[in-house]
Order: structure tokens, then C-alpha cells, then sequence
């Protein structure tokens, strides 16, 4: 685990994701655009670059000058959370035949979550799987969705629902491409940062209570060690547990009570890490009705979370029964049987079912009072 002594070593490092050999490096630091050698990542003479129309004006120019010697297409997809569907994946299908791409090509996914996730998906079933690499461009995908190989698009009905597990070659993570962040999209992804501390790690928890300041100022060291003390959890996390049949499934703290809001919203309202953080205060809520947490504890959470701007209330207009509804649509239900990522305490989470009917039911109930 990193410690708080290596805050101010901005040099680049890397973590593995453990995999045995399938393992993969995350590359952090600043100006990795410019000094990852993307071409040992691309077995066969060709790639695509996914991108979307924001992000590909400021930095596709960059990844193409890292890789000479090969054919390089490129689709640039509409941004936004909308548009992570069948009919904007099928757009990078429909590049991939036209141009000939056959088993030995990689796609590189150079844009946010939405840009990764559809990437990774699109990787996962063109001929039945080939290569990709990510480069993640916000917090949130920097610091969860870019790395640990889900991959998947939305559907109007749900969030998330179709997809598949395929694992990138590599990650790189360009801390210079946070400059450009919009305040709300780092916001965003501060939800996803904190949850690794209310889950896992509770030092880190109490890091980010204490440097609430320097983060929200984007401090170079700050961040740097908040991305990295961020992905060597994930990676853990990943590596004892691929597919979520176990320990993983504590990474979707909130994410529950987050994916009905957004498919509420048909994935136009609340940004993802605005949804979660919304839904990391309701399964705060519970946990206390199950007898773990405190009021007190829920408290530093919504403090934490106010402190990054972020929100605690759901949507307006949205009812307890349309949330109960949409939570039942969950990937974590099993057999009829809704599981819930709680907190026993801060920093130490668990999957369970054993909570009470009218408990949630309360839970929701509160999170949707005006």
C-alpha cells in the first residue's frame, strides 16, 4: 500500500494488475502521452483510436505522433453518458469492417469512462476479442472504470447491462490531461476516489478529509498520490477477484442506489460520480439502520462529499417506488434476491442481503424527500 511519505515523488511509476499472463501495466504520471511507447502494445501492423469530438482536438494529435510505424484509424464518437448505447457502438463495428481490421489489430480507447467502457465492450466481441489499451482522460476513468476490464454499454431499461470482462493491455494514466477537466466532471470523479477509502482503506479516508484543499486546487503532488493510492486499491482488489464473484463487488459502493438514478434520468441528469455519491449516502443510511454505522459516520461522509460539491439527495420527481423499482433491475440481484454493498464500518464494506424490506424502504423514502 503507498503511504503518505510518497506525496512528493512525481516521477512516473507503475502499478500491476496481477492477472498471471494476462497481467497488465497502469502507467501515472505526468506527460505520459508523450513518453509511453504505445507501439509495444499493438501486436499486428494496424490500430483504431476511439475517441470522442472533445477530447480528440486536445490530445489525439499526441497518441498518433507515439505510434509510427503503423496504420492508424480513427472514430470520434459524440460526447456524453447518452450516448453509450448499441447504436454508438456499432459505430466503431462498422470502422473496424470497413477498414479491414482482422484479429491482430487493437483498439485504443483514448477518452473518459463512457469512451473506455465502449472501447473495451467493442474489444471484447469484434471476432470474438482482440487487444486494447486505455488511456483515460478524466478522474473517474483514471481512477476506476479504465482499469480492472469491465467493459459495457447502457441500456435505456438499465445501466451497465450488457457487456463483458476483457482486461486492457495497458493503462496510461496522463495526470496533464486533468488541466482540461471540467470542475464538475473532477468533482465527479473525486465520488470514485473517495469510495476507495470508505470500502478499503481508511487511512486513505482520512487523507482526503485532511486535504480537501490542495485536491480541489489540483495539486500536482496531491493528486498525484490520490491516483495512485486510488488504483493500487482497485488493482488489489482486481487481481484477487476478476469477475466479481467475491471480494470486487464491494467496489460498487452506491453504485446500486447511483445506476437507478441514472437510468431514471436516461443517463442525462446526474453525472455517474454524482449518482454514486448520491447512493454511497443511502447505503450510509442503511448501514445505520442495520445496526454498523453511526449517524456520526454518516456525517463525514456527506461532509467529505459536500466538500468535492457533490450531491446528496436524489433527483427530483424521482419517487421511492421508481427507485425500488430500478434497484430490482440491478446486476447484483440474484435468484429474485437484491444484494447491497453496506459498510460495516468506514472502511471495511461487505455484500449482503440480510437487511430488512422496510429498512430500504426508508432509505429510499429519505433520499427522495424535497
Amino acid at each position: 500500500m503507498a503511504d503518505r511519505s510518497s506525496i512528493g515523488d512525481k516521477a512516473s511509476s507503475s502499478i500491476i494488475v496481477d492477472l498471471g499472463d494476462r497481467s497488465y501495466p497502469i502507467y501515472i504520471g505526468q506527460g505520459q502521452l508523450s513518453m509511453v511507447d504505445f507501439g509495444r502494445y499493438i501486436k499486428g501492423k494496424k490500430a483504431l483510436i476511439v475517441t470522442n469530438e472533445t477530447i480528440a482536438p486536445i490530445y489525439l494529435d499526441s497518441v498518433l505522433s507515439q505510434i509510427p510505424d503503423k496504420t492508424i484509424d480513427v472514430v470520434i464518437l459524440p460526447d456524453g453518458e447518452q450516448f453509450k448505447n448499441l447504436d454508438t457502438l456499432n459505430l466503431i463495428f462498422t470502422v473496424l469492417l470497413e477498414k479491414q481490421h482482422d484479429r491482430t489489430t487493437t483498439l485504443i480507447a483514448l477518452g473518459g469512462g463512457v469512451i473506455g467502457d465502449m472501447t473495451g465492450f467493442a474489444a471484447a466481441s469484434y471476432q470474438r476479442g482482440i487487444s486494447f489499451v486505455q488511456i483515460p482522460t478524466t478522474l473517474l476513468a483514471q481512477v476506476d472504470s479504465s482499469v480492472g476490464g469491465k467493459t459495457g454499454v447502457n441500456h435505456m431499461l438499465g445501466k451497465n447491462m450488457l457487456g463483458a470482462f476483457h482486461q486492457p493491455n495497458a493503462v496510461v494514466i496522463d495526470l496533464n490531461t486533468l488541466a482540461s477537466l471540467p470542475d464538475r466532471q473532477f468533482s465527479a470523479g473525486m465520488a470514485e476516489v473517495i469510495k476507495y477509502g470508505l470500502i478499503a482503506d481508511y487511512q486513505f479516508l482520512q487523507w482526503l478529509e485532511t486535504n480537501v484543499e490542495p485536491l480541489l486546487n489540483r495539486d500536482e503532488d496531491a493528486l498525484t498520490y490520490a491516483i495512485k493510492r486510488s488504483c493500487l486499491n482497485k488493482a488489489n482488489i482486481v487481481s484477487a477477484d476478476e469477475t466479481e464473484q467475491g471480494i470486487r463487488a464491494i467496489l460498487n459502493l452506491g453504485h446500486t442506489f447511483g445506476h437507478a438514478i441514472e437510468t431514471f434520468q436516461q443517463y442525462k441528469g446526474l453525472l455517474h460520480g454524482e449518482a454514486v455519491a448520491v447512493g454511497t449516502v443511502m447505503a450510509a443510511e442503511l448501514s445505520v439502520l442495520t445496526g454498523h454505522l453511526s449517524p456520526l459516520d454518516v456525517d463525514r461522509i456527506k461532509n467529505i462529499l459536500t466538500a468535492f460539491g457533490l450531491p446528496l439527495k436524489s433527483p427530483a420527481k424521482m419517487t421511492s417506488n421508481e427507485f425500488l423499482s430500478l434497484i430490482y433491475r440491478d446486476k447484483k440481484v440474484l435468484d429474485g434476491t437484491l444484494r447491497l454493498v453496506l459498510l460495516k464500518t468506514l472502511g471495511d464494506a461487505y455484500v449482503t442481503d440480510g437487511f430488512a424490506i422496510e429498512w430500504l424502504q426508508a432509505t429510499l423514502i429519505k433520499a427522495c424527500e424535497a
